[in-house]
């Protein structure tokens, strides 16, 4: 979406600016649930990669385009899906509920995304649609998560931050994501190589 991180609260329920609030902690505390409960297996562990790999490209391809709140971004990910990153996100997640072997935690997972990132979603959404008239448009071209086949096309798709900017990917962090998946591929095979 156009703006990952909105600061306005206006349109907000009480329930959606909780959901913002705890979406981060409670990534921390769902990792930590996923390695202390994992039953990793080589297998489940190659498996995993087939989501994780592409959710992580997908992330941060598209914090090369997004200019948070100053700008309704279209371009690249974002003519496809309207939310990128917690598409990625999604991918990431669901990749390491595969590597954990736990059905459960995947459950845990999908119950996580609709009480916290649904929210989040349309509390973002409510944020874009009164900064940018042009936002109504584009929800109606650009699916809300699951993306549409095609580039959806703009008669300004070339206008300012319309292309992948390395800096904005160093400027997001998104690295981060990166060096977090690596650090628990890293844990997860170390306990399998000391068999636990």
């Amino acid at each position: 979406m156009g703006s990952a991180s909105v600061t306005k609260s206006q349109g907000k329920t009480g329930w959606q600016k909780i959901a913002r609030r705890v979406r981060v902690p409670l990534g921390f505390v769902i990792a930590a649930v996923f390695l202390v409960f994992a039953r990793t297996s080589w297998h489940t562990l190659a498996w995993s990669l087939l989501l994780v790999l592409p959710g992580l490209w997908l992330r941060g391809y598209a914090a090369g385009y997004v200019k948070k709140n100053a700008e309704l971004t279209r371009t690249g990910p974002y003519a496809y899906t309207r939310n990128p990153l917690y598409l990625g996100s999604m991918g990431i997640a669901f990749g390491f509920a595969v590597a954990a072997g736990q059905l459960w935690l995947g459950l845990l997972l999908v119950v996580m995304f609709l009480a916290i990132y649904v929210p989040t979603i349309l509390s973002e959404e409510t944020f874009l649609r009164g900064a940018f008239p042009s936002f109504e448009e584009y929800a109606q071209r650009v699916p809300r998560l699951l993306p549409r086949l095609t580039a959806a096309r703009f008669t300004d798709a070339n206008a300012e931050g319309g292309r992948f900017s390395g800096e904005r990917y160093l400027h997001h962090r998104e690295y981060n994501a990166l060096t977090g998946a690596a650090a628990i591929y890293a844990v997860l095979t170390l306990r399998m190589l000391l068999g636990h």
